[in-house]
């Protein structure tokens, strides 16, 4: 059976209509989709992908011939031929002159890119790591992004997913780099696009708290110390008071026997904080 290109764009619309996110009045638990689908004359690049709940499951890349799962641990429960994604690519690809001449070979808007890098885990120099260069908003998905440490360009330990989908119908693709950070290292995503003037390059570096210096920690300590001992001393002056009012009553110490009392329990917190071992206070 021949499928021609209004087909295709009808059916197209007809899954852009169906989706949770151009319709309010039909709601699903879950929604399972094939796409998105493509092919590109340039450098003969194209891919089929499936999508649960709006997250790619697998995809076929028409130059790598076979399915890719997201995660290696589903293909441990489902199984994908990629034939079939290929049959569906090499359908795209017999009918895109279709598509040109009826689009009037209009081209289409290369959109700029919009990129960030991160890492994976804490940033911990000498401590294995994993830099993560996130790069979407992507209009036509053809792209190259390219690692670089200290300007020169990094091929081992690199790895890139496929294309994934927006829902504004861009595309979205993630480009790892395992790596051990040193402070004296800086590293850059590098992102060429139809959509940009120019390269972009977007630079990152450890940012690793400095320790503490010694003067600080010696500032830190002797303020602690400081507070320690006049807690005590009021500890102790409030004991003593304390005792007075029980022992005499409320109100019944006059101005002269409240500076003794005063004056005694300096003398006790100066004697415990000499080890002092002198008789009885002068009452």
């Amino acid at each position: 059976m021949v499928f021609n290109g209004g087909l295709i764009l009808g059916l197209h619309t007809l899954m852009s209509l169906l989706s949770p996110h151009e319709t309010g009045a039909i709601k699903a638990d879950h929604m399972g989709s094939y796409g998105p689908a493509f092919y590109q004359s340039y450098d003969a690049s194209g891919q089929f992908s499936y999508e649960f709940d709006g997250e790619q499951l697998f995809s076929v890349e028409l130059k790598k011939r076979e399915a890719v799962w997201r995660l290696p641990e589903f293909g441990n429960f489902a199984y994908f031929d990629p034939q079939n994604g290929l049959a569906s690519i090499a359908m795209i690809r017999a009918h895109l002159d279709v598509l040109v001449e009826r689009s009037n070979r209009t081209r289409a808007t290369n959109v700029p890119p919009r990129v960030a890098v991160l890492p994976k885990f804490r940033v911990e120099l000498g401590q294995p790591n994993v830099l993560i260069c996130i790069v979407d908003n992507i209009f036509p998905p053809v792209i190259n992004i390219t690692w670089l440490r200290n300007g020169q360009i990094v091929s081992e330990g690199v790895a890139q997913t496929s294309f994934y989908s927006q829902p504004d119908h861009l595309f979205r693709k993630f480009c790892y780099l395992t790596f051990v950070p040193f402070a004296d290292d800086m590293y850059d995503c590098k992102v060429e696009h139809w959509g940009l003037e120019e390269p972009l390059l977007r630079h990152w570096e450890p940012q690793v708290p400095l320790p503490v210096p010694d003067t600080t920690e010696t500032l830190i300590c002797a303020l602690g110390l400081a507070l320690g001992f006049v807690g005590t001393i009021l500890l102790i002056r409030g004991t003593c008071l304390s005792s007075a009012r029980r022992y005499r009553g409320p109100g019944s110490l006059g101005a002269g026997e409240w500076a003794a009392l005063n004056r005694m329990g300096w003398r006790i917190i100066l004697w415990g904080a000499l080890g002092s071992e002198k008789g009885d206070v002068d009452k």
